[in-house]
């Protein structure tokens, strides 16, 4: 595999599949743990911090910055040597057979160009050439960070406009009281995201593998893959455990999964378990117990991950974090714990409207030639 197995140009860098997790390792049948994020707009990624300036400035200094889901790389170079020596990934086994491999690639007098005739005569030095290079081929190819939207064409460069369904989910975007999605998602630098951290509580995803041991939690900053904090140590590392980092939102029309475990498979889905995970946690979470009906009632949503509704039971809210990390969720509207079955924040003319508001983000904008369509949902 390649690095473009899984960050394929023709998706934003991004996976070319719907798959949770991609395969890999030697005989590309080893399953990963995390959803595979873009390397779009990372130029401006600070390393890690405990206690990061948060830039809406409305919470104090916090987990931020890094690369990866848990912030454990921070620079380019460190992050793409992961994927190098990662038994579920490129399944190298040493530094030695990433050097050996690249000794005998197509590009090999490039790179002694690059890093002079003895390059490859140590292999520790030789392995951080190539993550070096690696790093300097992400923020130095344009494609990386393209700016080309119709966002950014019309607020960066003020041509065309934004469709009045557009500009209507951009006022959903920004709304405290509705979507509240620049709390975290902050158009700061045109990066649309703060670079912190975050628990929201996401639902387990069985298409892990991983997930099939109940003992098995990926609780981002505080590990599996991250070392250094853990759940274990009763002390202010438990306050981290089941934070993710904040991703881009740019180019987010054009994933097939979302959050760190990809068990959200559409952009709306995604919209909808916002603005419904308190009000309606029974068809996001397992119930347990209880007694299901044949047929759901024409009330029960049927856009969650749950399409089975019970009489009675206990919906298992929040069941891939354990019980003493809960405390660490974030209260943000609109996942700000309001009562089940109460009003969500978002109308359905708002969850419209900001997933065309969100298309406005994907790269590769054309402007059309003419007047725009007169039809479809986000054409005024």
């Amino acid at each position: 595999m390649s690095c473009a197995t899984c960050h394929d140009p023709a998706y934003a860098y991004g996976p070319p599949n719907a798959l949770a997790v991609q395969m890999g390792g030697s005989a590309l049948d080893k399953p990963g743990l995390r959803a595979v994020p873009s390397l779009r707009y990372k130029l401006v990624t600070p390393a890690y911090s405990d206690a990061l300036f948060d830039p809406d400035g409305a919470e104090p200094p916090g987990p931020g910055g890094g690369f990866n889901w848990d912030g454990r790389s921070n620079t380019l170079a460190e992050q793409a040597a992961q994927p190098l020596l990662s038994d579920f990934e490129m399944g190298n086994r040493s530094a030695q057979e990433v050097v050996d491999k690249v000794r005998q690639a197509s590009y090999a007098p490039m790179f002694l160009e690059a890093f002079g005739g003895q390059a490859f005569a140590d292999a520790d030095k030789a392995f951080v050439f190539i993550t070096q290079s690696l790093e300097a081929f992400q923020k130095e190819d344009p494609d990386f960070r393209p700016y080309s939207s119709k966002f950014d064409a019309y607020v960066m460069r003020g041509e065309g406009v934004l469709s009045v369904p557009e500009q209507r989910g951009k006022a959903v975007f920004y709304d405290p009281r509705r979507g509240n999605c620049a709390a975290c998602h902050i158009p700061d630098l045109n990066q649309f995201t703060d670079q912190m951290y975050a628990s929201i509580g996401v639902p387990r995803n069985p298409a892990i593998p991983a997930n099939g041991s109940e003992k098995f939690y990926d609780l981002g900053l505080c590990g599996p893959l991250r070392k250094g904090f853990t759940g274990a140590v009763p002390d202010s590392s438990d306050e981290l455990c089941g934070m993710f980092k904040t991703p881009t939102l740019r180019n987010v029309a054009t994933r097939s999964v979302f959050f760190h475990n990809g068990v959200i498979t559409s952009l709306e889905q995604a919209i909808r378990f916002y603005n419904t995970r308190d009000t309606h946690p029974e068809i996001w979470y397992p119930t347990k117990g209880g007694v299901p009906r044949s047929t759901p009632s024409a009330s029960f949503p049927s856009y969650g991950l749950v399409a089975t509704q019970y009489d009675g039971g206990k919906v298992q809210k929040f069941n891939d974090l354990p019980e003493r990390y809960r405390e660490n969720i974030d209260p943000q509207m609109p996942l700000d714990g309001r009562a089940p079955a109460s009003a969500p924040a978002m109308s359905e003319q708002d969850i419209a409207d900001l997933i065309c508001f969100l298309n406005t983000l994907t790269d590769g904008f054309v402007k059309p030639a003419g007047k725009d369509a007169s039809s479809g949902k986000c054409v005024s």
